[in-house]
């Protein structure tokens, strides 16, 4: 690995005890800053071409399956990516990690907007994916290192609201770049990399690798955290020398609740990309949206999930982190949402249903994330975020992209109802396993304290 990436070495000074508190709480700050910052741009990155589509497909000529095709090569080198990129963040510099993959993303966007073939297009989409890829794991483990159990629901809430902001960002973006260079879609590219390539430069200036680079004791230390392994054992350490491969089977093959997780987020992602990436086609063909509406609705969709997920990770601190009943409890909900959404004509109705939605979909997808990285010891959670990546975006987005395209292209959008109430159906499933199994494995860990 380059040496720019490689984790930084502990400081020889440490923090006085006196201070250790008051340090810890600024560095913090300065850690959920960088890291919010650095998702919002990944994220203004991967959203530009599904927010772009309809004016892709009017001045392109590509129809729906074709654009399907080309968001889902994203998910398939993502989910791949995330595999190999996970387990590299576990052995890198949290901050240069995140950073470096924001600035390639950027650079291979600008290509992706100077290109009309479609080939070109699914090439550098497939080729983006794999830095994108740097981005979740390495904000995940900053989490990890930085914050204990107590109040990790919330960090990662607020953090996990990046995505949201990240969304809406884009559509901003997408509206200024119209505005100033009429309508161009390249320009609409080359503006997001600009703003992307600024916010990595922040996120190198404000962000810490982990607290003893600082000089301060690890965060098991400072708080008393540690991990509940799937055999109740208990585990505090954030490194280690055990190869890559060994940590994969031993952490993340071999534990059952890592698995239950991945395919419930695998699920969750479905009905996520189902919604998301087809607003506004959807809206459009088939309830008479206008199509600037339509575009802006993406963005409303994402913004507006940010307070109701920030209060359910709350409620999952507040629960004794009982987040598996917190997820069955929303994905319930969130079938109700869909059934709304799928039947009614009434496009204030839509429109409030789609607020609610955002939450309902949101809160449970950043819950799952957490509960997939408190599963796993510390020097394992890239690993273990980028296991649950490959289930989330080489069968969930793919599913949610490529084939409801080709499904609506032959069928209309009743097959993409039908492919969405399945996955929220499984999810429920999942949730409830893990909802059982998250209870016992607490009490075991209780017993063993």
């Amino acid at each position: 690995m380059f040496s720019f990436l490689q984790p930084a070495a502990p400081a020889a000074r440490k923090v006085p005890p006196s201070q250790v508190a008051s340090s810890y709480r600024l560095h913090q700050v300065g850690v959920l800053i960088s890291l919010s910052l650095g998702y919002i741009g990944y994220y203004i990155i991967r959203l530009i071409f599904a927010t772009e589509q309809n004016d892709i497909m009017a001045q392109y000529g590509f129809t729906t399956a074709e654009i399907g095709l080309v968001l889902s090569c994203f998910g398939i080198g993502y989910g791949t990516s995330k595999l190999l990129m996970g387990a590299l963040a576990d052995k890198s510099h949290t901050t240069r990690y995140l950073s470096t993959g924001l600035i390639i993303s950027a650079i291979l966007n600008i290509g992706l907007g100077s290109t009309k073939n479609l080939y070109l297009m699914m090439l550098l989409m497939l080729i983006m994916s794999v830095a994108q890829g740097m981005g979740g794991a390495a904000c995940q483990r900053g989490i990890q290192l930085w914050w204990g159990k107590k109040w990790r629901g919330t960090i990662y809430a607020i953090w996990a609201s990046a995505h949201n902001a990240g969304a809406f960002a884009c559509v901003a973006v997408v509206q200024i770049a119209t505005f100033f260079f009429t309508g161009s879609i390249a320009a609409v590219f080359y503006t997001a990399s600009a703003v992307s390539i600024l916010i990595a430069i922040l996120v190198l200036i404000l962000g810490t690798d982990r607290p003893e680079v600082v000089g301060l004791p690890n965060v098991a230390k400072y708080t008393g955290d540690k991990v509940v392994l799937s055999d109740g054992q208990l585990s505090e350490a954030d490194q280690t020398d055990q190869p890559m491969m060994a940590v994969f089977i031993q952490y993340i093959l071999k534990n059952p609740m890592v698995w239950a997780i991945a395919l419930t987020s695998m699920s969750l992602y479905i009905v996520r990309y189902g919604i998301m990436s087809w607003i506004p086609s959807y809206l459009v063909e088939n309830k008479g949206f206008s199509a600037d509406f339509a575009k802006w609705l993406i963005g409303i969709f994402e913004l507006a999930a940010v307070p109701g997920v920030i209060v359910i990770g709350l409620i999952s601190d507040l629960l004794q982190d009982r987040r598996g009943l917190v997820c069955l409890v929303s994905v319930i909900g969130l079938i109700g949402c869909l059934m709304t959404y799928f039947t009614s004509t009434n496009h204030g109705l839509i429109v409030v249903t789609l607020f609610i939605m955002g939450t309902l979909i949101y809160a449970p997808l950043a819950l799952v994330g957490l509960m997939v990285n408190e599963a796993v010891p510390k020097f394992a959670v890239g690993t273990s975020t980028g296991f649950t990546g490959f289930f989330q975006y080489i069968f969930g987005e793919t599913l949610a992209t490529a084939l409801i395209g080709i499904l609506v292209h032959h069928y209309g959008w009743v097959a993409s109802d039908i492919v969405l109430y399945s996955a929220a159906g499984l999810s429920v499933l999942l949730l409830i396993y893990i909802t059982i199994k998250e209870a016992r494995d607490q009490k075991r860990a209780r017993q063993r304290a």
